[in-house]
């Protein structure tokens, strides 16, 4: 079982409702009053995420089903430096044209959970949140982020087409031209600067981010489940396209992996 570290998103007592938890290794799952906690727990590696991480945060969101009292999802990052910086590079640079397919099928299967799971999910950013892991936030239904998060996309410098997610949902988000020169310029926004251009809902201080979550939580909680899981297909169907999208992209990035584009840096 991952031993827990210092976490900035500290959950709730457990006075404050039951408790339920899975043993993971790369990140710490929890349902606490109602709502699943997931926790990227890589701190020492700014929480990047590695195949494990995948399958183990795949698992965890498709869990969530099997319990109908859960009303949303929250991820963050373990630490307080990071809500994730993306994909692993010591796992990334391990990738080839062969078996790059089988990252790509995980990167969209937890994609496609995210979407699919009929509850909303909450992406609650403290520090860096970069690649990959911008991907993971952009995946979500709700983006709440501190001041001192920092949002961007890193593709274009470490050799790695952000094609599950950020070519999809940017231009949606925060139009063509922004979405744009956020990919092609590598450019990053403050939590602020986020807030300003609609990428994220909202940014508070850093010591109000759990508060402030948790008042989500709670406002969730208080509305209609059915009418939540049925609003959450419609919004979605608008994008149903985002699939095909999805697996195009995937067949892109195929023929980045092992090639001499990836460069052995960080992912920010």
């Amino acid at each position: 079982m991952a031993k827990k570290s210092k976490n900035l998103s500290k959950m709730p007592s457990k006075s404050a409702g039951k408790t339920k938890k899975r043993n993971y290794t790369d990140i710490l799952f929890e349902v606490k009053d109602q709502v699943a906690w997931i926790t990227i727990n890589r701190p020492r590696v700014m929480n990047a995420f590695r195949e494990q991480s995948l399958d183990e945060m795949i698992d965890a969101v498709k869990s969530t089903r099997e319990d109908p009292s859960i009303a949303c999802i929250v991820f963050t990052g373990a630490g307080d430096k990071a809500f994730s910086a993306g994909g692993d590079f010591f796992a990334m640079k391990r990738l080839t044209f062969t078996n790059g397919a089988m990252w790509n099928d995980r990167m969209q299967g937890l994609a496609m959970a995210i979407r699919g799971v009929p509850i909303p999910v909450i992406a609650m950013v403290h520090g860096w949140c970069m690649g990959g892991g911008h991907e993971l936030a952009l995946w979500c239904d709700l983006v709440i982020a501190s001041e001192d998060a920092m949002l961007g996309q890193t593709g274009a410098k470490v050799g790695a087409c952000p094609t599950v997610g950020a070519t999809q949902y940017l231009p949606r988000i925060i139009g063509e031209r922004l979405a744009r020169e956020m990919i092609f310029c590598a450019r990053r926004f403050s939590g602020k600067e986020a807030e300003q251009i609609g990428l994220i809902n909202k940014c508070v201080k850093k010591k109000d981010l759990l508060k402030e979550t948790l008042n989500w939580c709670e406002t969730i909680k208080g509305h209609s489940s059915q009418t939540l899981r049925m609003t959450k297909k419609s919004l979605n169907s608008e994008s149903d396209n985002l699939y095909s999208s999805w697996q195009h992209g995937m067949e892109l990035l195929a023929h980045v992996w092992g090639s001499p584009l990836i460069r052995s840096c960080r992912s920010f």
